[in-house]
């Protein structure tokens, strides 16, 4: 076999969506920061091209690159490599990154209970995972300060007419719509209508509306359209369904750790949640993330919550993947009959 790289892979997926770990053969990207380095992958796009296109990926796919952590109390950091995106912060595939340390003993695994500081690009992370029999059986990782953005304000979205929505940051930049106002089942058999139907009120709303965060100034889109389900309560126990539409047109499998945390700082900005509550979102095929708010804290001058969020997550494999020289394809190629064409 003739290969001018080899690159060393965990394959994982938490609560449904796939979250691969680059455990070897990559240098760490140029950089001072790991923000900065998450922009070099992000410009130079070789990386995320080769593991992200056919014939190695696919658009159902995230990669997570390992790197030495920059911040002195972190064990390790990542960099998250999604369809379209290089964000600061990802739920579930903090879960995944998470569970590989653990599992593929990159970092020495304590039962019952192991605690990890991770740094994301955005920042960083506490993980608390909860371990028997040599498996990290449920992670539980305080996501970036969340915060509420706009609630209910207008957008027009062609082909839709005016809806409301909310717009949020979770660990990354969330415009939220009522799959009911909207007339739309959140039911596996309905996915490729919920993920065009997201990806243009994305696009509607990066039209609009200008992201801000004062921590991250280039981070300026909404990256993601959350159909957020109606909230039922039993007690203290609040239930919706968290689904998710990605760019350029997919759906997450898992109820998204970014956007539980999204929606648990509407409801807070909203007086409808609290730190003696506790959250189940429900993903596209059942399963299920919690969350809670551990406090309030601020954001520059934006009230913002500290949410943390749990799920589990299993090893499907290990890879290597490789170039052939010959390969014409070294980047590998989207086609638009899987790879969904960005559109308005």
């Amino acid at each position: 076999m003739r290969s001018t790289k080899v690159i060393h892979v965990v394959s994982c997926h938490a609560e449904g969506e796939v979250g691969d770990v680059i455990v070897g053969g990559v240098a760490p990207p140029p950089g001072n920061t790991v923000w900065d380095q998450r922009n070099w992958i992000a410009r130079d796009q070789v990386l995320r091209n080769f593991m992200l296109n056919e014939p190695r990926g696919g658009v159902f796919r995230h990669v997570n690159l390992l790197v030495p952590p920059r911040h002195p109390e972190a064990q390790a950091a990542w960099i998250i490599m999604e369809p379209e995106d290089t964000p600061p912060m990802s739920g579930s595939n903090s879960i995944c990154v998470s569970t590989v340390l653990l599992d593929s003993g990159i970092i020495p695994m304590r039962e019952p209970v192991t605690e990890m500081v991770l740094e994301a690009p955005g920042g960083l992370v506490r993980v608390r995972a909860e371990c028997a029999q040599g498996k990290a059986e449920r992670i539980h990782v305080e996501n970036l300060p969340s915060f509420a953005t706009r609630l209910e304000v207008p957008l027009e979205v062609p082909g839709l007419g005016c809806l409301t929505v909310d717009t949020a940051f979770g660990g990354d930049s969330f415009v939220v719509v009522d799959p009911v106002a909207l007339g739309i089942e959140l039911v596996a058999g309905n996915a490729r209508e919920i993920a065009e139907t997201g990806i243009r009120i994305t696009n509607a709303a990066n039209a609009r509306y200008r992201f801000e965060h004062p921590g991250q100034p280039d981070w300026t889109h909404h990256s993601f359209c959350l159909f957020a389900g109606p909230v039922s309560r039993q007690g203290n126990q609040l239930r919706a369904q968290s689904v998710v539409a990605i760019q350029p047109g997919k759906l997450d499998r898992s109820p998204t750790g970014t956007a539980v945390s999204a929606r648990m700082a509407i409801l807070h900005a909203r007086n409808q949640m609290g730190p003696e509550d506790r959250f189940t979102g429900v993903s596209i095929i059942g399963s299920e993330f919690h969350g809670r708010i551990l406090g309030e804290t601020r954001v520059g001058e934006i009230p913002a919550i500290r949410p943390e969020i749990s799920g589990r997550a299993w090893i499907t494999g290990t890879h290597q993947h490789m170039l052939d020289p010959a390969d014409p394809w070294p980047e590998g190629y989207r086609i638009s009959d899987t790879w969904p064409r960005l559109f308005g």
